[in-house]
């Protein structure tokens, strides 16, 4: 009997979790040759067999595609979210046009350099609110998708996935988008293939 990660394998199961753990290197190794050449040349042999490694029994690819059916949400939601205070916005702009066309018509024309004046400034104050709760909502949404971007980075780090850790760091952000990218061309080509099997 082999014992791997703690779990015990007889002698056919071992021999089958080593030709899986060939194939998908084998795939990975393929996969690689149409990232750019730096992201090639970052990414060492055992890095790619420990990434193969995690990917034998198939867990990390519902992890990873849980986390994108996430992710999606989150987006979409937050679009929404978007939307809606672009929909409100543009509902109180057509409200003070229209108070605004009211006011004019029954003004007496000499009280008009006194209402234009006064619309002018209720305009632009209402312009300097709208794009202050744009840029509110603007940071809500980086936010949101910052701490989401850390716990795909932790999940994947806690399901062992070889390249991922919590960083900002640009280049390793990158380097954990190309991992995830051959995760899902392998995920698809197996599937595509039948030849997933866990």
């Amino acid at each position: 009997m082999d014992v791997h990660s703690g779990v015990h394998f007889g002698q056919g199961d071992s021999t089958k979790q080593q030709e899986r753990h060939y194939y998908l290197l084998s795939e990975l190794q393929t996969l690689v040759k149409d990232l750019p050449s730096s992201f090639q040349q970052r990414l060492s042999y055992t890095t790619l067999s420990d990434l193969a490694l995690a990917l034998i029994d198939g867990t990390v690819y519902e992890i990873v595609q849980r986390l994108l059916d996430i992710q999606h949400l989150t987006e979409r939601n937050l679009y929404n979210q978007r939307q809606k205070l672009h929909c409100e916005h543009q509902a109180l702009k057509q409200d003070l046009t229209k108070k605004h066309k009211e006011a004019l018509q029954v003004c007496k024309p000499h009280n008009l350099a006194l209402l234009k004046p006064n619309q002018q400034a209720e305009v632009e104050a209402l312009e300097v609110r709208v794009k202050e709760e744009q840029k509110m909502m603007d940071k809500k949404i980086v936010a949101e998708m910052d701490q989401k971007v850390i716990d795909q980075q932790n999940t994947l780090e806690q399901a062992g996935v070889a390249g991922f850790f919590i960083t900002t760091n640009p280049q390793e952000l990158t380097m954990q988008m190309n991992l995830l990218e051959l995760i899902l061309k392998l995920q698809q080509k197996e599937s595509q293939s039948g030849s997933f099997c866990y």
